[in-house]
């Protein structure tokens, strides 16, 4: 199975993120998104885990099944607050035997707001063990770029990602609105020495409501007046409208030599295959 690492490149990739579905009636939408947007031939997609690492079953599965069944590779979202090395190197050894070949390497929360627990910390002791697998791995980790929520200067969370980077093949950052931040990281970790690609992480806000309270907790920056109009369109107009805005957004990102378009897809095909078509993608 490709490895994303090699697949960054000379054109931009393309790229889908699901999250595991929580009953039979939203696999069978997952499904259903996965045929259509596979006829967009995407680079690659990405499996979420919830808070804690909840779900590292389903996301186990769902990504093992995507690599086996389709023609792109999957990548597993991985965290590691709240498990032992035990659980994550048996857990390596249950994707390389899958043929999993990609991996996003996370932090991740503790549930409930519970203290931290487990043999990991930070992302950056996460990378290190997935390094030392044998299937060599090829490794991705999370970027902000208005600068981590927890962080407690720029300077610093610019030097904590650099290093991070640095041990890893890629990073994918969080939802963002401004270009600016995406082109001001790059330059910024580029002052640092690193200069692994970064692919930016774009949002069409389907649900303004949702999307808010997610931009609360990651620090992301909210457009007002886009979110003004959006909220005031009916769902059908408001999904037209939210891909417009980031198929702009997404283009912006590509001028400014973005190596590739990381879709958040909500698991529904709609927002996703407009902004494609806007972007000739």
């Amino acid at each position: 199975m490709a490895r994303i690492a090699d697949l960054l490149g000379d054109q931009p990739t393309l790229s889908f993120e699901f999250f595991p579905p929580a009953d039979e009636v939203a696999a069978k939408q997952l499904a259903e998104t996965l045929d259509e947007l596979a006829a967009l031939s995407p680079s690659f997609v990405s499996v979420t885990c919830g808070v804690g690492g909840d779900g590292h079953d389903r996301t186990r599965t769902i990504v093992a099944d995507i690599c086996q069944d389709r023609p792109f590779p999957a990548m597993a979202h991985l965290t590691c607050v709240g498990h032992t090395r035990q659980g994550v190197a048996a857990l390596l050894d249950d994707y390389a035997a899958a043929g999993v070949a990609n991996i996003l390497a996370l932090a991740g929360d503790p549930p409930d707001g519970s203290a931290i627990s487990g043999d990991f910390r930070y992302a950056s002791e996460l990378v290190e063990v997935v390094r030392d697998h044998p299937s060599n791995f090829s490794i991705g980790v999370a970027a902000h770029p208005e600068v981590h929520p927890r962080s407690t200067d720029r300077a610093s969370d610019r030097q904590f990602l650099a290093t991070k980077l640095n041990q890893a093949d890629f990073a994918i950052t969080q939802f963002f609105f401004d270009p600016a931040d995406y082109t001001r990281l790059c330059n910024e970790l580029a002052d640092l020495g690193c200069h692994r690609p970064i692919l930016p992480g774009v949002m069409p806000v389907i649900w303004p409501k949702s999307t808010r309270h997610y931009a609360e907790i990651n620090g992301s920056t909210v457009p007002e007046e886009l979110f003004a109009i959006l909220e005031a369109l009916s769902t059908p107009n408001r999904i037209t409208a939210a891909a417009e805005a980031a198929a702009e957004l997404s283009q912006q990102l590509l001028d400014a030599s973005a190596p590739g378009i990381h879709l958040y897809t909500l698991n529904r095909p709609d927002a996703s295959t407009l902004i494609c078509n806007l972007l000739n993608l």
